[in-house]
């Protein structure tokens, strides 16, 4: 099997749209994402919200992000799946496990330039005030 991805995938449903068949076109899409081997890692539901430009004369629009892990498999017929639904007019899928690697690596580094700095900072005041001592008892 292919190794696990992890993909966010965000649509944006008409805003006339009840929250109850919101809430069923999520378990629909979660039933085809499990149906094709992925799994659902967490589903937010943004609730209404204004579009950044006007789309289809509408204003707004119900938004729900998903985060998948999966192979990608699943995209695909995910992606097939709000395409044709007219409940659903816009959507982006984005992989982003291989960001998260980047991200977590260049945090790690920032971590260990900051311990080599305050370390570095300590040894100084230990060096500093064992001097000090040892003038003391001069």
């Amino acid at each position: 099997m292919a190794e696990k991805r992890v993909y966010e995938v965000m649509y944006i449903a008409e805003p006339e749209t009840a929250e109850d068949d919101v809430a069923k076109l999520n378990e629909t899409l979660q039933g085809v994402i499990e149906k094709e081997g992925g799994s659902i890692v967490k589903i937010e539901n943004m609730g209404r919200r204004k579009l950044a430009y006007e789309i289809n004369r509408k204003t707004e629009g119900y938004y729900v992000l998903f985060e998948i892990e999966g192979s990608g498999r699943e995209i695909a017929e995910l992606e097939r799946r709000m395409r044709v639904n007219d409940l659903i007019f816009r959507y982006l899928t984005v992989r982003v496990d291989e960001e998260r690697k980047s991200a977590e690596k260049v945090r790690s580094k920032r971590e260990t330039k900051r311990e080599r700095r305050t370390g570095a900072f300590r040894n100084e005041e230990n060096t500093d005030g064992q001097t000090a001592e040892a003038r003391n008892n001069q």
